[in-house]
């Protein structure tokens, strides 16, 4: 677990897997020889040099809200995925450790609706899908929700288990991009990966965090741009959306959180001769 400090903000990252057996899958360029050729990537590969991604959460305390960004993969639920097919975590049991009750949960917030963003959205109760954070309005972007109520997913029923009751709850809150949750916290539209994909951004007290989503899945994107997601659904959007993002922030004095960034998570975008690394 790490914890991150943005003026009067404070993050909290909540883990509920990390894994290396997704890198080929995602994004096939990032092999462990092309890896290799990062010197600073240590702390984001295993031994072998695979990628290794991290499936988090993140909770924004802001101006009295508990924000919590993307929900992750869940329990329970029929996913083609094998080792995420009907999954029996401890991640309630890791949030609570961390000290957040699910009814202290005031906002749920989903950067896009793909399988692990989305999934402790709802939980199983009685067999019936029930949202998981009771007391929280969960706020989803319009152009995505418009994307993907019309749309099947690759990895099983996400949107029938983790989405549509979350509406039929009466929970759900559509937002459109640049929509502010506190003074200090809103969305930044980021689209490629998803046609209504957020990211989000913190300014509090002159220090600023982008919290990423998939606009960029690990910290060897950030020199190759064009490493592209094979999850994205318009990867010529996702490149020209990364390399903007790099430019925009680079050597700037913004904490740039990964949603999936496994080790510190958090760094800073800088120059690194003709391209950009990740300082942390």
């Amino acid at each position: 677990m790490n914890r991150w400090q943005v003026g009067k903000v404070q993050i909290t990252q909540v883990v509920e897997l990390t894994t290396a057996s997704l890198g080929p899958h995602l994004l096939p360029q990032a092999t462990p020889e092309a890896l290799l050729d990062i010197p600073w990537i240590t702390p984001f590969v295993d031994a072998q040099h695979r990628m290794v991604l991290s499936i988090h959460t993140l909770i924004v305390e802001s101006q009295g809200q508990t924000i919590m960004v993307d929900t992750c993969i869940g329990n329970d639920k029929e996913r083609s995925y094998p080792r995420w097919h009907m999954m029996q975590g401890d991640f309630l049991s890791r949030l609570s450790d961390s000290g957040f009750a699910t009814e202290q949960i005031d906002t749920v917030l989903c950067t896009h609706m793909h399988v692990d963003h989305v999934g402790w959205n709802t939980q199983l109760i009685d067999g019936k899908w029930q949202p998981t954070f009771g007391q929280a309005d969960y706020l989803f972007n319009e152009t995505e929700w418009q994307h993907w109520r019309n749309e099947g997913q690759d990895y099983g029923p996400v949107f029938e288990d983790s989405v549509q009751p979350i509406f039929d709850a009466g929970k759900a809150v559509l937002v459109t991009d640049g929509h502010r949750v506190t003074d200090e916290v809103w969305l930044e539209p980021t689209p490629g990966h998803t046609p209504g994909h957020v990211s989000v951004h913190i300014a509090s007290n002159g220090e600023e965090a982008v919290i990423t989503g998939d606009m960029i899945h690990h910290p060897s994107q950030i020199p190759h741009c064009h490493w592209t997601c094979t999850a994205d659904h318009d990867g010529t959007l996702a490149q020209h959306t990364r390399e903007n993002f790099v430019q925009r922030y680079a050597d700037r004095p913004v904490l740039i959180i990964g949603t999936h960034f496994a080790g510190p998570t958090a760094g800073h975008i800088v120059r690194d001769g003709d391209t950009y690394r990740l300082a942390y």
